[in-house]
């Protein structure tokens, strides 16, 4: 198996993965700036370009792993595809459903496999909660609020109000809309700081017969590094998790099972989910498993995330302070 990691960002921690896996023969990683991308080979060890081209089309790589600004997942992707590569998307797929259809429709045409970044579907605690809607243990879900919170951690990514929803929420919504559905109302709040170096807001979404909100703030100091966690209010338990880490995904996480009878710790797997979902992109590459994070199961959440975004970045949502 031989990798394209484009991005010296957030690609950092898809490197330090890949470092640690037997099955990953070679990773080759694309940067503008010389200053990361020596920072990345002295780290980890991977040869470096500035060439995207000639990685992208190099016959002998197997997967592009595409960590670039948001604003160039999609075309990326499609050369990606067109030059006959399978292909793993950071968070979003896009930043517009037209593009993102583009992608999809490009897949198929080329026959080859997409894989979004959709990290948090292998949260042991999300998995459990998912397994817990879809066999109605506790009732129905009636509540379901999702937190985040993080300090400015990856190079490049400011967290302002015009890229929270895209490089934060999305996840969040991913989960929501896998749980609830389209929402029937979307209410935003935000603030943001001067010059648009971190920012929070609070996502209120209404439903026939429940109601999510998901709140992420970008404003935490480094040392902070990430926090949050889920309340999931069923008819006859409350689910709560709360999680600490850092900016690999690895930290510490608890979930707690609130009845009238007890409160009980679930105990649950320590998987890191970035890891998980690399485990699950190279099994699906060997014929292993099934592609679980493809981009067609990615569109509700986008949608929402795109709804979020252009009304984080309307004047009357926000302030700043």
């Amino acid at each position: 198996m031989k990798i394209a990691l484009l991005g010296t960002g957030f690609g950092q921690a898809h490197a330090a993965v890949y470092a640690t896996r037997d099955d990953v023969d070679e990773v080759i990683v694309f940067g503008r700036t010389t200053a990361k991308l020596r920072k990345i080979a002295d780290e980890f060890g991977f040869a470096t370009t500035t060439d995207l081209d000639a990685l992208i089309t190099d016959p002998s790589v197997d997967l592009v792993d595409i960590c670039l600004p948001t604003h160039l997942h999609a075309d990326t992707a499609v050369r990606a595809l067109e030059a006959g590569k399978d292909v793993l998307v950071e968070l979003p797929l896009a930043t517009s459903m037209d593009d993102a259809q583009r992608v999809i429709d490009t897949q198929r045409a080329a026959g080859r496999q997409v894989f979004v970044d959709m990290f948090s579907r292998f949260s042991p605690a999300n998995v459990f909660l998912r397994e817990a809607a879809a066999d109605q243990r506790y009732g129905a879900l009636l509540s379901l609020e999702v937190e985040g919170r993080t300090a400015l951690l990856w190079p490049g990514y400011d967290l302002g109000l015009d890229s929270l929803a895209m490089d934060m929420m999305h996840a969040d919504f991913d989960l929501v809309t896998s749980l609830l559905g389209a929402p029937r109302a979307v209410q935003v709040t935000a603030v943001e700081k001067p010059g648009g170096r971190g920012s929070a807001a609070e996502v209120v979404l209404t439903y026939p017969e429940a109601m999510a909100r998901c709140s992420s703030s970008s404003l935490m100091p480094r040392p902070y590094q990430m926090g949050g966690g889920f309340r999931a209010t069923f008819a006859d338990a409350v689910l709560e998790l709360g999680m600490r880490a850092d900016d690999t995904n690895r930290g510490t996480s608890q979930l707690t099972e609130y009845t009238d009878q007890e409160q009980r710790r679930i105990d649950l797997p320590g998987a890191a989910p970035y890891a998980q979902m690399i485990d699950h992109v190279l099994a699906c590459l060997a014929g292993r498993e099934k592609n679980r994070i493809d981009p067609v199961g990615a569109l509700e959440a986008l949608r929402l995330t795109l709804d979020v975004s252009h009304r984080l970045t309307t004047p009357q949502v926000a302030h700043q302070s």
